[in-house]
């Protein structure tokens, strides 16, 4: 369990589309095998440590005609941002992926100060 050790806790969310290979040919919608997209999100400002995050597909618009595969992850959690990871494999073609996020941590008081 993750216990915040401060009363001011923020909460930031977002959306973003990963990618959208069927309009360009990319390599989620014309190859095989496994595959991988990372996108870098940054929080509009910084968490006093590193934010529990949550994510979640919103879209996910993939070829009926092959096995429908994925796996949506994070990673690279900081205290100003993380990685969004999307993957798959096999035969499987995805035109497009849009995830949601949360970041959910401890965030600075107006008057608190770093002195280092």
């Amino acid at each position: 369990m993750r216990k915040f050790r401060n009363h001011l806790i923020g909460v930031e969310q977002g959306s973003r589309v990963m990618f959208s290979d069927f309009e360009d040919g990319g390599a989620m919608w014309t190859s095989t095998g496994p595959r991988e997209v990372r996108v870098v999100v940054e929080f509009d400002e910084p968490f006093k440590t590193v934010p529990a995050v949550l994510t979640t597909l919103s879209m996910f618009d993939i070829d009926e005609s092959t096995n429908q595969r994925a796996d949506l992850s994070h990673g690279n959690v900081t205290e100003t941002g993380f990685d969004l990871i999307f993957r798959t494999w096999g035969d499987t073609r995805v035109a497009r992926v849009r995830a949601d996020w949360t970041a959910i941590g401890e965030v600075k008081a107006e008057d608190e100060w770093d002195l280092d």
